[in-house]
């Protein structure tokens, strides 16, 4: 069995992100009740977060994110 370090540091070499990159790391599959409830089961209190079953891990490489905006076709 592969551990999960190993396989990261694994896929962080083969895309060629430098280790001084600015990495993140975040939660998907999440959602965020925003109606105010009772604070049970079925209403919660506005805010809270619920993890899904299903959520996962993003690993973003912030330092190659592309920041420019799209360009209008003019032509």
């Amino acid at each position: 069995m592969i551990r999960i370090n190993t396989q990261i540091r694994e896929y962080i070499e083969k895309l060629g992100w430098d280790p001084a990159d600015e990495i993140t790391v975040e939660i998907g599959g999440t959602q965020v009740y925003e109606i105010d409830g009772a604070g049970n089961k079925w209403a919660p209190i506005e805010g809270t977060r619920k993890y899904n079953k299903d959520a996962f891990i993003v690993i973003k490489n912030q330092s190659r994110r592309d920041n420019t905006k799209s360009v209008p076709n003019l032509s």
